[in-house]
């Protein structure tokens, strides 16, 4: 690689998205990591309805939840258990109801869609035509839109009855604030109006409910330049405070919505609209003030931490993958870098009735580390420990040691009954991961002391979790248990494969840890680690489980996630034989049902390929033409009509390309060992981190 220092300004410009006329799976965003606000063309959320099918304009932060009312006394704790029997015959007790055949109870309901996170209001622009109707979408011309990565700033331009209105939007990096500045001769006129419309919450894709004002209220108080409503749904509150550079009048229309007419003899409006779950005034940023913290944040952000140049790569498809590269940075940082897990839809939309998935953790927040900004990854890991009491809880309810963490939560950090979250499980090494790469970027005393605890009882978990099997001589993952890939009965699985290895991983690093602290290892550990069942392999082959032979001769069977080549990619191959993991990669490859794969399959199987020696095959998959794995002009990671939007895709993109760039633990020492070296992918990287 050509050790050049890379013009990072250059790199991060030339991959501003931008959209021409109106693109419903395009809308883009702005946010500060604990606060995101999605916009139509307009440059904010007049036009909702354009995008409620296709990816919804939400307004959410990691403070806004919802809790609807729960007049049955509906509870995790009171929601009856099912026995289930482990390999030795114990019994253990989950919340599990299977409302996939049985269909969903009141108690399913109400216990799935609470708490969710909340929609906290459309913020929109209203425009009235020379015949003094309100325009509609149709009505609007020469639609242009950029968003500038460098300083975070979306432009926004479109004619209206031969007018030209720009539109500048923004978020404060440090506040939960957006700032729009609109450029119009149309102002003088009186032709351009601010609309806020709240709605009641809902756990639902679209995340908003308009037709139940009576269920919520908004308490506004208001001036000539600035108004304060005051929020009420339920038992949950917060305020949104408004101040603009002009007098103008605000009036309350039917329902929760508000207009806000300027009067003003020049073309341009200044507004910044705060949101906020505390009470009082509070002193807002001008529109100059956010765009300039705005502008110094993200040219920092770029400019700190790991970065690649692709520029130099004469591949053909060199250009897009640093365009998914470079959205992808962009993206996680604004929906997946807060203090919370995020959902996997971020701040965009409700997805899983508005809950985080942790399993999914490590696919949004790993490449924070790789791509040297920890602090990023570390910002959720405070939760983690917020919620051990509950861990640990859970874990003693079943007669396990540790903490067993749950699957999809709230803040709160209980788990919701379900068909299959209670039985998932590899989300548990998840906390030792995140702690071994947060050491690795800062090998020090004050890392081990902060995260001993959740790297100890994490173990301690896991270590109880396995049984011994004293016929095979052997420590058996399982039942119950749910593989990552999701295609097997819970009930009687043993001994997943991706799931063995993690443990494994699990289990060495958190001894590494004891070790570091000076402390003895556990003798109880390494007996698992020396006896845990091996890999299963059928025909020359991994597959899925010890209990799924059939792994791919079971049509069913080789849909989801291809997980059995995580061990040797994700992981860095403890348990796995590297000749195995070659033919089962090709078996993969060929007969697997790619249609059915997810967004974060694609650079799984790239992180394998690229451990294996096999960087064009790396390359291959990485870019493979599949339905899930489509990026869009937005930069988000595309699934289906359904699930629109999905940051794991766009994180484990970045986790595969840090890896394939900057080399693993015992790779070859030449530069981008996951790349191909036959002169295509001439690439230049720096500060990227090597991974595990």
């Amino acid at each position: 690689m050509n050790r050049l220092k890379i013009d990072r300004k250059r790199v991060v410009t030339r991959n501003n998205p931008m959209v021409w006329g109106i693109d419903p799976l395009s809308p883009f965003s702005v946010g500060n990591g604990e606060f995101a606000m999605t916009v139509d063309f307009t440059g904010l959320q007049s036009f909702p309805e354009l995008y409620t099918n296709t990816i919804p304009l939400g307004t959410m932060s990691n403070w806004g939840w919802h809790t609807s009312p729960n007049p049955n006394g509906y509870s995790a704790e009171g929601f009856p258990l099912t026995n289930y029997k482990t390999f030795n015959g114990r019994e253990t007790g989950y919340r599990y109801f299977p409302w996939l055949t049985q269909g969903r109870t009141g108690a399913i309901d109400w216990l799935r869609a609470n708490p969710h996170r909340l929609h906290l209001g459309h913020v929109g622009l209203r425009f009235r035509t020379k015949s003094g109707a309100y325009a509609k979408p149709e009505q609007f011309g020469q639609l242009e839109q950029t968003l500038d990565l460098w300083t975070g700033i979306l432009e926004s331009r479109f004619l209206l009855d031969d007018a030209s209105i720009t539109v500048r939007t923004c978020c404060h990096p440090a506040r939960d604030l957006i700032a729009v500045q609109v450029e119009s001769d149309l102002l003088s006129e009186g032709a351009i109006e601010c609309v806020y419309r709240f709605p009641y919450g809902s756990q639902h894709k679209q995340s908003v409910v308009w037709d139940r004002p009576e269920a919520h209220q908004t308490d506004l108080t208001a001036g000539d330049r600035h108004a304060v409503f005051k929020r009420t749904l339920d038992q949950d509150r917060f305020e949104v405070i408004t101040e603009w550079n002009v007098p103008g009048e605000l009036i309350g229309e039917e329902g929760h919505h508000f207009v806000l007419k300027p009067r003003t003899e020049g073309n341009r409006f200044e507004c910044v609209t705060l949101f906020t779950p505390e009470e009082g005034r509070f002193e807002l940023p001008s529109y100059k003030q956010t765009a300039e913290a705005s502008s110094d944040h993200w040219s920092s952000f770029w400019s700190d931490g790991g970065f690649i140049d692709f520029g130099d790569a004469t591949d053909p498809r060199a250009p897009e993958l640093e365009r998914r590269t470079v959205l992808s940075l962009y993206q996680t940082y604004i929906n997946s870098s807060g203090s919370l897990p995020p959902q996997e839809t971020g701040y965009v939309f409700n997805s899983w009735d508005g809950k985080f998935h942790l399993e999914m953790h490590w696919w949004h927040a790993v490449h924070f580390a790789l791509w040297g900004r920890p602090q990023l990854l570390e910002n959720s890991l405070p939760w983690y420990q917020s919620i051990l009491p509950i861990a640990r809880e859970t874990a003693k309810s079943q007669g396990y040691e540790g903490a067993r963490w749950p699957k999809c939560v709230a803040p709160d950090g209980r788990q919701m009954p379900c068909y299959i979250e209670p039985f998932l499980i590899w989300q548990q090494p998840h906390p030792i991961y995140y702690c071994e790469l947060l050491y690795r970027s800062h090998p020090d005393g004050e890392v081990l002391e902060r995260y001993q605890e959740l790297v100890h009882e994490s173990a301690l978990f896991m270590a109880s979790f396995v049984e011994w099997d004293e016929a095979g001589s052997r420590y058996v993952l399982g039942p119950p248990v749910a593989p990552a890939q999701e295609r097997y009965d819970h009930e009687t699985t043993i001994n997943p494969t991706f799931e063995l290895a993690y443990w494994h991983f699990g289990l060495e690093t958190a001894q590494q840890w004891r070790m570091r602290l000076g402390l003895p290892r556990e003798e109880k550990w390494d007996h698992i680690l020396a006896n845990l069942s091996p890999l299963p392999v059928v025909d020359g082959v991994y597959v899925a489980a010890e209990t799924a032979p059939d792994t791919f001769s079971n049509k069913e069977y080789t849909t989801d996630h291809p997980t059995m080549a995580a061990s040797m990619g994700l992981l860095p191959g403890a348990m796995a034989d590297k000749e195995t993991m070659r033919h089962t990669y090709d078996k993969i490859i060929k007969v697997w049902n790619w249609k059915s794969a997810w967004g974060w399959d694609f650079p799984m199987m790239a992180m394998t390929a690229a451990r294996l020696g096999m960087p064009e095959k790396a390359v291959d998959v990485l870019l493979m033409d599949a339905e899930k794995n489509r990026y869009l002009p937005n930069g988000h990671c595309f699934q289906n009509h359904s699930l629109t939007i999905y940051l794991p895709g766009n994180g484990g993109l970045l986790s595969a390309v840090a890896m394939m760039a900057a080399g693993w633990t015992d790779s070859d020492s030449g530069e981008a060992p996951g790349f191909p070296n036959e002169g295509t992918w001439k690439i230049r990287s720096e500060g990227l981190m090597t991974y595990i």
